[in-house]
């Protein structure tokens, strides 16, 4: 019943984007992925979510709206207490294609373990280049927190789930609290976009390193490749950003290391500053392995377990 639900979901995202005026990329999806992986993978499967009564699912709920653009996000809340640790998903893509509904899955497990989950929509490259994107969800989180009694959210409990390009955005938000850059000063709203844990899935942390190959994509979405806008490319980085104030992180890895650019640097200030992290990598996977089992259950067990540790 859940795959044929993510099926619908996803056919009506198509008919509704291709009725919207600013182009959408849909090369990156859970099919397109699985078609190329099974040939290496045979034994993979798409994850069985069996609904669950503590669990309250809301689709395409509005956060924003700026003139005719209007922004949404999928709620997943456990509903047996008032107050949860809340946990913001953002979907990878190359930061061009993917969307919200790709998070479906990942939020109702995490969210059957106690927390309230929310798979966030923003704007990608082909509609608004960097940091419009990372600005769209630091605004969620604040319109998430200012209505945290209705979304059974324990404000100072919040942490950002992100896989792949969304795991580099995710490292990002997590480290530029409060930072003036990433703020849309035009978004009415009391609370800040302040997270108190992060969970990097295969995303990277520096996009200049040793580690890190200089990607179109990447280029597309900073705005020009790095000898062009420099500045872009090291502001971006989490990386550039991780000091004392950084808050605990969790990297769950594929087998690739090129997605784990900066990652090592990361922990090193981590470690200066006595900040909690783990990384979990999962041998022989491929890039987004959190789709399908049996990755998936890993997936969840990592970040279950991360998340009591640091809010339970």
């Amino acid at each position: 019943m859940r795959k044929f639900k993510l099926i619908l979901a996803l056919f009506f995202n198509v008919i509704v984007m291709q009725s919207q005026q600013y182009k959408v990329d849909t090369s990156y999806t859970i099919k397109s992925t699985y078609v190329k992986l099974i040939k290496k993978y045979p034994f993979i499967t798409i994850p069985e979510i069996k609904a669950n009564p503590d669990v309250k699912e809301t689709f395409d709920l509005v956060y924003n709206k700026e003139q005719d653009r209007v922004l949404h996000f999928d709620a997943f809340i456990n509903t047996k207490k008032k107050k949860n640790p809340a946990v913001i998903m953002i979907h990878g893509g190359g930061w061009r294609s993917g969307n919200k509904n790709q998070m479906q899955f990942l939020g109702a497990a995490i969210a059957a373990k106690g927390y309230s989950c929310f798979a966030i929509e923003y704007r990608l490259s082909l509609e608004a280049k960097y940091p419009t994107g990372v600005i769209d969800v630091k605004n969620a989180i604040k319109y998430i927190k200012e209505n945290a009694v209705k979304l059974n959210v324990d404000p100072n409990k919040i942490a950002v789930l992100g896989c792949s390009s969304g795991g580099q955005m995710a490292a990002l938000i997590g480290t530029t609290n409060n930072d003036p850059f990433f703020e849309d000063k035009n978004f009415k709203s009391r609370s800040s976009s302040k997270v108190h844990a992060i969970i990097d899935v295969d995303g990277v942390l520096a996009f200049k390193h040793p580690e890190s190959s200089e990607g179109d994509m990447a280029a597309f979405w900073l705005g020009g490749k790095s000898v062009e806008i420099p500045e872009n490319w090291k502001n971006a980085s989490a990386l550039s950003h991780t000091d004392k104030n950084t808050p605990p992180v969790l990297y769950i890895c594929s087998s690739i290391p090129r997605f784990h650019a900066g990652r090592d640097d990361m922990i090193q200030i981590l470690n200066k500053y006595k900040i909690y992290n783990e990384v979990q990598t999962i041998p022989d996977s491929p890039h987004s392995f959190w789709f399908y089992e049996p990755w998936f259950t890993q997936t969840i067990s990592y970040s279950v377990r991360f998340l009591d540790t640091i809010f339970k």
